[in-house]
């Protein structure tokens, strides 16, 4: 009784019945948003996240589930909260994050301690530190101690050797300079008059090791022979990022 109070597995089995009827159903639901998101080493079993046959995870697929929940604008909000005060039958009750990197490491806001026999210690916080955010999944701890110590130590490796840089000046100015000397032709078209533009990309920022920034490499190959018809919005060719070595 003490670890579901403690840890609200008897909320998460009550709202799994609510929502999908049984624990089963509801697992088949977590699933095929598993699937939605790409996740190809995730299956759900439960709903609270017990040790259970055939309920598993990796610390990638992981990363992935915390970024597309901080997408949510309440669980965002939730996971940043480090008290919250509620009313049990008219009395109050304090709840505290059991995130020891909340309010306590330079721009942590979320996201999730964990615990069960077989996973061990673990723990998945969010950081932002200016134009970077890094999520970084510690595993298999053998104490809170050395969750806390292996998770501080990933953040500020990744924080201390890392530098997000736009490429959109880079590819526009590639991209400039090869459609000028390019010259298409098209097969069984009525002429050779091609008007070809960069499809909008809201995500040009990448994180890249500051010893390589001045190795970033924008490659673009343009299909220069086409065959009729070509639509509007057909893709020509698509940008490479790549580093020098």
């Amino acid at each position: 009784m003490d670890l579901c109070y403690a840890h609200g597995n008897d909320a998460a089995v009550a709202l799994a019945e609510y929502i999908g009827g049984s624990v089963p159903e509801f697992a088949k639901l977590m699933n095929e948003k598993a699937e939605e998101l790409n996740l190809k080493d995730t299956h759900f079993v439960t709903p609270h996240g017990l040790d259970a046959d055939e309920h598993y995870t990796t610390a990638y697929e992981l990363a992935k589930i915390a970024d597309y929940a901080l997408s949510i604008k309440e669980i965002a909000q939730i996971v940043r909260t480090k008290t919250y005060t509620i009313s049990i039958n008219g009395s109050p009750k304090t709840l505290n994050n059991t995130n020891e990197l909340l309010g306590n490491l330079n721009g942590v806001y979320g996201v999730k301690t964990g615990f069960t026999n077989g996973a061990n210690r673990c723990l998945v916080t969010s950081t932002k530190r200016g134009d970077m955010d890094i999520i970084c999944v510690v595993l298999g701890a053998d104490t809170k101690k050395d969750r806390t110590k292996d998770s501080i130590e990933l953040i500020e490796y990744t924080f201390s050797n890392y530098q997000m840089i736009d490429l959109k000046y880079m590819i526009e100015d590639e991209f400039d300079t090869l459609v000028d000397k390019s010259k298409f032709y098209i097969e069984k078209g009525i002429n050779n008059n091609l008007k070809i533009d960069l499809e909008k990309n809201d995500i040009t920022y990448y994180p890249v090791k500051k010893d390589k920034i001045k190795d970033v490499n924008i490659e673009i190959e343009i299909k220069n022979k086409l065959e009729a018809p070509v639509y509007n919005g057909d893709i020509v060719r698509k940008i490479n990022y790549k580093n020098r070595q």
